[in-house]
This record gives structure tokens, C-alpha cells and sequence, in this order.
């Protein structure tokens, strides 16, 4: 099984995205789920094309976007993407679409198709901050989500796909921070409560697919 997992290119003048930093590091190979990964551009007009060229040669049973929203407090495991572009900040090609359609003719959101809440009990599992989101958001992230949906709804394709936001790492770095302070504040260290909690985008990409592969691979155990 192939799966196709990417990241966007830094945006808004930062010069680190947290989504692709974490693409890059994972392995060639997740139990029996072979990884490709590809990077897209923070672009309303290039990112669907981008991603559809990276289905294209890869031709995976599953598609993985992962995208930084940096005010996010956990990992955010969507729900939903739906049929609209309302950027609050340019693109990388300084477009700033507003009340536009995603697809013109297209319905008005499509649900992902990966088993989102197993996934968000995997992730809390390996200690993992971890939510259902149901919004993501009007930028690029939620345009891809909606535009790999639209794809396997349209043609031939037959994939899974999903989408998983990460923190920015500044974000990340402080929430580490305080979760440790709050774990050495004594109340958290006390017999019986659970382990020191940690935050790591590397992490995340990888328990995220090893949940995927572990329920698509036993469908009887998916809890939707």
C-alpha cells in the first residue's frame, strides 16, 4: 500500500513551515504502508495541480496533507473541507480570494475519508496532543483537502484521504513548555498519573499513518 504525504512551503514571510519540516523526516516505510511525500506550494492556483501531478506518479491508496495552523493547541485531525476560499492573509502568489468557490460545480464540502477518530486515539495514545477539528480553515489547507476529495469523487480514483494540522513550531516549543511546568508542579508527578507529556511534529506524521494502516488494513475494527 502507497500512501502520499505532503507539506506546504514556508508562507507569510516566515521562513519555516512545521508541516513540511515534519513530512521530511519520516521513514521510506510504515509497516506494510510504503511513504512518498511531496511538497506543495502555498498557492490557491498551484497546489491542486501540484498535488494532483504527486497522485499522479505515486498513485496511492491513501493521500495525507498535513498543514501548520499556528494558533492550533494540538494536532488537529479535520473532519471536513468545504467549498470555500476567504484568505485572511495573501498567498504565496499574493492572491487573497474572498467568498470564492473551491469548484464552482462542486457540492458544498465533502468529508475526509480516513477513520479520523481512531486516528486522534492513537495519537493521545503515544502521548500525542490530539483533536477532531471540525473546521480547517478557508486558506490553502482546507482548498487541498477540498480539491483531493472532489478528485476521487470525480474520476476514477480511488484513495483515502485526510488531512492533519500542526502547530507552528514556536507554538509547539511553548506549549512543551508549559505542559512540563504544569507536570513539575507536583500535581501531575504523583503515583498513578499519567507519563510527562511531549509534542513532536516528527511524531506526529508517523503514529498518524501507523493508526491508518492499522485500521484500513482491519476495517472491522474502523470506528468512524
Amino acid at each position: 500500500m502507497r500512501a502520499l504525504v505532503t507539506g506546504f512551503e514556508p508562507f507569510g514571510g516566515d521562513s519555516i513551515n512545521a508541516s513540511i519540516e515534519a513530512v521530511r523526516r519520516l521513514p521510506a516505510r510504515i509497516g506494510a504502508i510504503e511513504i512518498h511525500t511531496a511538497e506543495l506550494p502555498t498557492s490557491f492556483a498551484r497546489s491542486l495541480p501540484a498535488l494532483e501531478g504527486a497522485i499522479e506518479r505515486v498513485r496511492p491508496a491513501i493521500v495525507l496533507c498535513v498543514g501548520q495552523a499556528s494558533e492550533r493547541q494540538a494536532l488537529c485531525v479535520e473532519r471536513v473541507a468545504i467549498n470555500v476560499q476567504d484568505a485572511r492573509l495573501a498567498d504565496n502568489d499574493g492572491a487573497s480570494p474572498i467568498d470564492v468557490p473551491v469548484m464552482s460545480s462542486g457540492p458544498a464540502a465533502y468529508l475526509a475519508t480516513l477513520p479520523i477518530k481512531a486516528i486522534v486515539r492513537a495519537l493521545i495514545a503515544a502521548r500525542l496532543p490530539a483533536e477532531v477539528s471540525n473546521t480547517a480553515g478557508l486558506f490553502v489547507c482546507n482548498h487541498v483537502l477540498y480539491g483531493v476529495m472532489h478528485l476521487t469523487a470525480t474520476t476514477h480514483r480511488k484513495l483515502r484521504a485526510g488531512l492533519l494540522h500542526v502547530p507552528s513550531l514556536g507554538m509547539a516549543r511553548a506549549l512543551q513548555k508549559f505542559r512540563q511546568n504544569q507536570f513539575h508542579g507536583g500535581i501531575a508527578s504523583k503515583e498513578g498519573m499519567p507519563r510527562k507529556p511531549h509534542f513532536s511534529h516528527t511524531a506526529a506524521p508517523e503514529q498518524f499513518l501507523q493508526a491508518v494502516a492499522s485500521e484500513i488494513l482491519h476495517p472491522a475494527q474502523i470506528l468512524l
